[in-house]
C-alpha cells in the first residue's frame, strides 16, 4: 500500500506541474490528493489513529492558511482603497531603462512587505499604463518575476515557503533577514546588470508623462496603517511569542474596524467596495485550497516516514547538502516550490538541524528564488504570465538565462558569506 501511496504523490505532483497543458486547476488536484493519500493510509494500517495524527498536521496547516487568509485580505483592503497610488504617483522618471531599475527595486522591496504574488500584480497593472511596446513590456515584466521573487525570499511574509518555515519554527525573523538580505539584493542586480549592458538598446525611448491620481487622507490612512500592519505582525510574534496568524489576525481586525469607521455614514455601495467582508470575496481561494491539500499529502508521507527515507538516499547518493538545496531551487521552476519546501520540512528533522540552521536559511532562498529560472516555477511568474500572456518558451528565451545568472549569483553570495561568518 506504501507504494500506492507513493504513485498517488507521484501522480498528483504531475497533474500539479502540468496544469497549463492539462488545463486542470492544481487546487483540485491538490485537493484530490492530500485527501486521497490520507483515505488510503487508514484503509491500509487500521490501527493507526490516524484521525489523531491528521488533526495534529491540521493545527499547523491551518496556521499558514489563517495568516494568508489575512495577509491577502489585508492588501485587498488597502488596494479597494487605491493605496498603491502612493508609491506610483512617485515615479517621474521618462527613461525606460531607469524605469526599469526602478521597478525592480521597488518591487524588490515591496514584495518583502506585500508577497512577492500580489506585488508582481501592483506592478505589472502599473507597467500596462505606462509601456505601450509590448515587447518592451514583456522585458519589465521579466524583471519584476525574478525581482519579486528575490525580495519575498528574505522576508517571513515575502513568499508563502519563506512564511511556512518561518511558521514551522526553522528560520527566526532578524536572521533570516541578516542572512538572505545580500544574497537576494545579488541575485535582482545581477539581471539587472545584464540586461543594462546587453539589452539596453531595446529599451531606448522616453515615458509618455504619467498621469498620477490624487489621493484623499483616508486613502493614506488605510495604505500606512496596513503596510505598517504587515511589518508589525513579525513584531508582534517577538513580543507576544503568540503564532504568526494571531498577529496577522490582530491587524487585520484593527484594519476592519477603522474602514468601518471611516465609511459608515457613507451609502451602501460605497461602503461595500471598501469594507473587509467585500475583500474577502476577492481573495485567492483557489491558492489557498492548493495550499491545504499539498501540505495534507506532504502530511501524509510525513506521517508514513517516506520523506525520511528520501532524505537518508539523497544523503547517501548526493551528500554535499549545498548541491542538494541547489537542485531544489532549480526543481522548483519545474514544479511548484511549495510542495518541495513542505516536503524539505519533513525530510529534515528540527532536533538535528534546529532553528537557523544553514540547511533552513540555504533552502528558503534557493525555494525562493530558483522559480525564476522559467515563467511556471513560481506564484508570481504564473501571475504575469496570465497579466501579460507571456509565452512559456518567450520567457525561456529572453529570461531563463538572466534569472539563472541571478539565482546563482546569489546562492554563491550566500555560500561564501556563510563561510565568512562561521571561519
Amino acid at each position: 500500500m506504501l507504494e500506492l501511496i507513493i504513485a498517488v504523490f507521484v501522480i498528483g505532483y504531475s497533474f500539479i506541474a502540468l496544469e497549463h497543458p492539462l488545463k486542470i486547476n492544481k487546487s483540485g488536484s491538490a485537493i484530490f490528493m492530500g485527501i486521497l493519500i490520507w483515505t488510503i493510509y487508514t484503509i491500509a494500517w487500521p490501527e493507526s489513529d490516524t484521525v489523531s495524527e491528521m488533526s495534529h498536521h491540521l493545527g499547523a496547516i491551518s496556521e499558514i492558511l489563517f495568516f494568508l487568509v489575512g495577509a491577502m485580505t489585508i492588501v485587498e483592503i488597502i488596494d479597494a482603497h487605491d493605496g498603491f497610488n502612493l508609491i506610483t504617483n512617485r515615479i517621474t522618471t521618462r527613461s525606460k531603462l531607469r524605469l526599469m531599475w526602478i521597478i525592480a527595486i521597488l518591487t524588490f522591496f515591496l514584495s518583502a512587505i506585500l508577497d512577492n504574488l500580489t506585488t508582481t500584480i501592483v506592478m505589472i497593472s502599473l507597467i500596462r499604463k505606462l509601456i505601450e511596446k509590448r515587447d518592451q513590456r514583456l522585458f519589465f515584466a521579466g524583471m519584476i518575476v525574478i525581482s519579486a521573487n528575490a525580495g519575498g525570499a528574505w522576508s517571513p511574509i515575502g513568499d508563502v515557503t519563506t512564511t511556512m518555515l518561518w511558521i514551522g519554527g526553522q528560520i527566526t525573523t532578524l536572521n533570516i533577514i541578516k542572512t538572505l538580505i545580500l544574497p537576494s539584493i545579488v541575485c535582482t542586480l545581477v539581471p539587472l546588470i545584464y540586461v543594462t549592458l546587453f539589452q539596453g538598446k531595446s529599451l531606448e525611448g522616453e515615458l509618455p508623462a504619467i498621469k498620477k491620481k490624487s489621493l484623499d487622507r483616508e486613502n493614506k490612512l488605510i495604505f500606512f496603517l496596513g503596510v505598517g500592519g504587515l511589518i508589525f505582525v513579525p513584531v508582534f510574534k517577538q513580543i507576544t511569542h503568540l503564532p504568526p496568524y494571531v498577529g496577522m489576525m490582530f491587524v487585520l481586525g484593527l484594519l476592519w474596524i477603522i474602514s468601518d469607521i471611516i465609511h459608515r455614514n457613507k451609502k451602501e455601495e460605497a461602503k461595500d467596495k471598501y469594507n473587509a467582508a467585500n475583500a474577502l470575496m476577492r481573495i485567492d481561494m483557489p491558492s489557498l485550497l492548493f495550499f491545504l491539500g499539498i501540505l495534507l499529502a506532504v502530511a501524509g508521507l510525513e506521517s508514513l516516514h517516506v520523506l525520511e527515507e528520501v532524505a537518508l538516499w539523497m544523503d547517501e547518493s548526493i551528500g554535499n547538502k549545498d548541491i542538494i538545496v541547489l537542485g531544489i531551487g532549480l526543481l522548483s521552476a519545474i514544479v511548484d516550490n511549495v510542495p518541495l519546501v513542505a516536503a524539505s520540512m519533513g525530510m529534515y528533522d528540527l532536533a538535528v538541524y534546529p532553528a537557523d540552521h544553514k540547511i533552513w536559511e540555504f533552502i528558503a532562498f534557493c525555494a525562493g528564488t530558483g522559480g525564476s529560472v522559467l515563467i511556471i516555477g513560481s506564484a508570481a511568474g504564473v501571475a504575469a504570465m496570465g497579466l501579460e500572456k507571456i509565452d512559456f518558451i518567450w520567457y525561456l528565451r529572453k529570461m531563463g538565462f538572466i534569472a539563472l545568472l541571478g539565482y546563482l549569483a546569489g546562492a554563491a553570495v550566500y555560500l561564501l558569506q556563510f563561510e565568512l561568518m562561521h571561519a
